[in-house]
């Protein structure tokens, strides 16, 4: 059963719903069900299908071409297609469809692919954040389940694990930072990639990961004595209790700059510690790390 409307599509895949209804018609190239009130609702299937070939006639072929080719050879020129580094939103939609078919071998080879072409936190930056995003655009339009967002989300985690891993060890005079996330926040994406970020330009780091209660921030900032200590606050804390978490961690770590990123810390209003920044946009952290790098590290 369909439950996607044509506007959905149009979010979805960046396609223009009047050429979408086109193709449909023109191409029988989506097979939408009909509702009592004679809505067209496309299904999982037909979305993932657009998708590809979007990505296609985005490389310039044509769509009466595309429209001919079976699933089995549309998946195939998506593979072989998705060789350009610049072109991001291709690389998007192929990722999205390859996630919405459970194909974990198609998306480890697009991911290994963009990483051998522009590095890993290029990769990261212009291809994983935007799948990211548009993962949640789905989301909330209900286009994809748990499965899938939660297969996305440990694939790119074991990639984040890796590459960190793969970085070489950094003397304990650098620069140091504390990375935590708070009770009952559980999404670490941003913060693996904040870790990955710092060691790669030469920053020491102690990662605490999730559930890191405040109360015991102090004792860890007196033993590991950090420049800096960055929390990620995407659902964690409630949302009236950001200003007084981010005085918590002041008191906790005294004297230390404190990093708040994540929707909770950008919402209106919102008055923090002096000691306090929250950077809008991961590209924002790492302009504020460069800003760092130029200042002398603490004796």
């Amino acid at each position: 059963m369909g439950h996607f409307s044509i506007s959905d599509l149009e979010q979805l895949s960046g396609i223009k719903a009047h050429t979408i209804r086109v193709w449909e018609q023109r191409y029988d190239l989506l097979k939408p069900v009909r509702t009592p009130t004679n809505i067209r609702l496309y299904s999982e299937e037909d979305l993932r299908r657009l998708l590809n070939v979007a990505t296609l006639c985005g490389r310039g072929q044509r769509i009466s071409q595309v429209a001919r080719l079976s699933d089995e050879e549309i998946n195939a020129a998506v593979l072989a297609c998705c060789d350009d580094g610049h072109d991001y939103h291709l690389q998007v939609n192929a990722l999205l469809a390859a996630m919405l078919g459970f194909d974990e071998i198609l998306i480890n080879h697009l991911f290994s692919e963009a990483t051998a072409r522009m590095g890993f936190e290029k990769m990261m930056l212009y291809i994983a954040y935007p799948l990211l995003q548009r993962i949640g655009l789905m989301w909330l339009a209900g286009a994809v389940n748990p499965a899938q967002e939660h297969m996305m989300s440990h694939l790119l985690r074991q990639k984040m694990l890796a590459a960190t891993d793969a970085l070489p060890g950094v003397p304990t005079s650098a620069r140091r930072w504390l990375l935590f996330l708070p009770i009952d926040e559980l999404h670490e994406l941003a913060l693996l990639f904040m870790n990955y970020a710092l060691r790669l330009r030469g920053q020491h780091t102690l990662y605490l990961g999730q559930n890191m209660p405040t109360e015991e921030l102090g004792v860890v900032c007196e033993t590991y004595q950090p420049d800096a200590v960055v929390a990620v606050l995407t659902l964690q804390p409630e949302r009236g209790r950001v200003a007084e978490f981010a005085q918590e961690v002041s008191a906790q770590c005294p004297g230390k700059l404190v990093v708040l990123y994540g929707p909770l810390a950008r919402q209106e209003g919102l008055v923090l510690p002096p000691n306090c920044v929250a950077p809008v946009l991961m590209t924002d952290f790492l302009a504020l790390v460069s800003t760092l790098e130029k200042e002398p590290v603490a004796a």
